[in-house]
């Protein structure tokens, strides 16, 4: 299932470490105090007084840092924790929009920009949470339009508006939102309210709108230009989380390898350099892609699609999926060399799910109107990704424990 952006009306063309603000706060300090007078310069002497009665406390120790350095502590890092939808289909988090803060399911998107969710005019969107301007006391009206199609057909359309939104206790002020009067059907049947997107700012619905990111950066709400991602998988207890601003170095299960991004085309584009199984048969070389939190499977161009499906004995469907052997002992691991690192994909994810029928759908699929292959969530579970807007770039290590 994807939903590779592509604006109404017209065809989108596709294609560190962290120091803390208040321990370098503290380096500085140290160094003004140990740095020795000018010999010429005469200077001062206090003379320090020892008292008997005084008591330790860390705790008011501990205050009186925070006290301190307080105005550092806002530039700090939010966590978001995902939720599982289903069999690993989606992710999504809740975020907060207005004044007081309204409670919004959004899955977080990397292959889209703009951040949308349904309101009190929307005329099709029973069971979803409606965003009401009324009682947010930070609403802003804009009025223009907006509308969106994704790349498996599902629609939105509505107004824009501007609202403090909050990521992991992280609040953007004067944040776009993009108010939803219509959704197309899938979008009714989803759990979802709506999508929060994590592209860039050039493919956004209407051009000029700053995402989420670029808001945090700008807004100094976050030291780091980066977001640390994190998705887990429902065979074992599911959930995820988006770190913006840092990444959890507990998940990270080796080295990081750095990768420049092609974001020219509004999306995280990487080179795959070499695909292959872990027999060592080469099932494709030096194609494009792009890594994509949006996107359920593994989605390959149709030619390194094909020889998957050659190599497995898959059926085509016809439909983009494949349908595979049930018996993951019958399988072997994808490995994917991506700027000097490689990356696993078990034979067991290349099952995405069994069937009433009793036969199974594949975890790799296609989609022959879309010349670039899309790492979707079938690759990031088994793999950390810190994604730097900045850079841009993103690193990728081996999810530790997998």
């Amino acid at each position: 299932m994807t939903r590779e952006q592509e604006a109404m009306g017209g065809t989108m063309n596709i294609s560190y470490l962290r120091i803390s603000a208040c321990i370098a706060a503290v380096m500085m300090a140290v160094a003004c105090v140990q740095a020795r007078p000018h010999p010429a310069n005469k200077g001062f002497s206090v003379k320090m007084h020892h008292n008997p009665a005084f008591k330790a406390n860390a705790t008011r120790a501990v205050n009186r840092a925070q006290r301190k350095f307080q105005k550092f502590s806002k530039m700090a890092s939010g966590t978001v924790t995902m939720t599982d939808d289903g069999n690993d289909i989606e992710y999504y988090g809740v975020v907060k929009v207005g004044t007081p803060g309204q409670n919004f399911k959004l899955d977080f998107d990397t292959g889209s920009s703009d951040l949308w969710f349904p309101y009190t005019s929307c005329t099709d969107c029973s069971g979803k949470t409606l965003y009401n301007p009324s009682k947010s006391s930070t609403y802003k009206k804009d009025g223009r339009s907006w509308s969106i199609q994704y790349g498996d057909g599902s629609t939105s359309s509505g107004i824009l508006a501007k609202d403090t939104v909050s990521l992991g206790g992280l609040k953007i002020k004067s944040q776009t939102i993009d108010l939803a009067e219509t959704i197309s059907s899938s979008f009714q049947s989803d759990p979802v309210d709506g999508l929060l997107g994590l592209g860039f700012d050039s493919i956004t619905s209407v051009s000029g709108i700053k995402t989420p990111v670029d808001n945090l950066i700008s807004q100094k709400l976050i030291t780091n230009s980066i977001f640390g991602v994190y998705l887990g998988k429902q065979s074992s207890s599911g959930g995820g989380e988006y770190i913006f601003g840092g990444y959890d170095s507990s998940k990270v299960g080796g080295d990081l390898t750095t990768i420049p991004i092609d974001n020219s085309q509004g999306f995280w584009g990487i080179t795959v350099d070499g695909l292959t199984t872990s027999d060592g048969t080469d099932q494709g070389d030096n194609f494009s892609g792009i890594i994509d939190t949006g996107t359920t499977l593994l989605l390959l161009t149709s030619d390194v699609a094909g020889n998957l499906a050659n190599q497995f004995g898959a059926t085509d469907n016809g439909d983009g999926t494949y349908t595979i052997t049930c018996d993951a002992t019958q399988l072997l691991d994808l490995q994917f060399s991506i700027g000097g690192g490689t990356f696993t994909v078990p034979a067991e994810d290349l099952i995405f799910q069994q069937n009433s029928d009793g036969t199974c759908t594949a975890g790799f699929g296609y989609s022959s109107d879309i010349p670039f292959a899309i790492l979707g969530d079938v690759f990031i579970k088994n793999n950390y990704v810190i994604f730097d807007q900045s850079v841009p770039q993103v690193q990728i290590a081996p999810l530790a424990g997998v």
